[in-house]
């Protein structure tokens, strides 16, 4: 029988340079690809925290335009409940139809197709709750115009809508108060148009 020419340990150590080099590429290959999960999670955390902060945001503002809107419906609910006109004294929702959407038009009160639209479906909602409710009715303009030409011109407004849910939508003229605000509770910035166009509103406050 020929022997080998090396011995076995030989033959061993020298096939160790092969599985090192072996155990290197596949070492380096893990690592890449571990590297390269790496970094899609921290991008997909990276995306994540700036869908959040955008989240936070919107809501941060939207809570901002409630407050706002809300203190002339807290007033509407005082006004309520010490005229006695509530069965359980709260508040139950808002509706804003501002110029933006339903096209007042300036310096006008006419209703626009839009604006009968949205009331029909507030008229059509209110019956479908059957609740005892309260309407108050409240006009606001933009700041163009004198402070007492534009409270007149919110109370019109207002009572173009009570009239129109009265004849149109059915709803008793004694469950609906008006109130005009005129300019002094803006909701946007009325040195912009679309500014403007946001602060000529009227708002019905729900309540019961």
């Amino acid at each position: 029988m020929r022997k080998s020419l090396f011995p076995v340990g030989a033959a061993a150590l020298l096939a160790l340079p092969f599985f090192g080099c072996a155990s290197k590429d596949y070492v380096k290959g893990q690592v890449a690809t571990v590297n390269g999960r790496v970094d899609t999670v921290e991008g997909q955390v990276e995306d994540t925290q700036t869908q959040l902060k955008a989240h936070d945001s919107r809501i941060t503002k939207n809570e901002q335009a409630t407050q706002q809107v809300s203190k002339t419906a807290q007033e509407a609910l005082d006004r309520a409940i010490a005229a006695g006109k509530l069965a359980e004294g709260k508040l139950l929702y808002e509706t804003v139809l501002s110029d933006d959407k339903v096209k007042f038009g300036f310096d006008k009160t006419e209703l626009s197709d839009d604006a009968k639209k949205a009331l029909d479906d507030f008229a059509n909602d209110l019956k479908q709750q059957n609740k005892n409710i309260y309407v108050e009715i409240q006009g606001h303009t933009d700041s163009i115009g004198g402070e007492d030409y534009n409270l007149k011109l919110g109370e019109k407004r207002a009572e173009a809508v009570r009239r129109y849910l009265n004849l149109k939508g059915g709803l008793p003229l004694f469950r609906m108060n008006v109130i005009s605000y005129g300019e002094s509770a803006p909701v946007a910035d009325n040195s912009t148009r679309d500014g403007r166009a946001k602060n000529r509103r009227v708002v019905l406050v729900v309540l019961q």
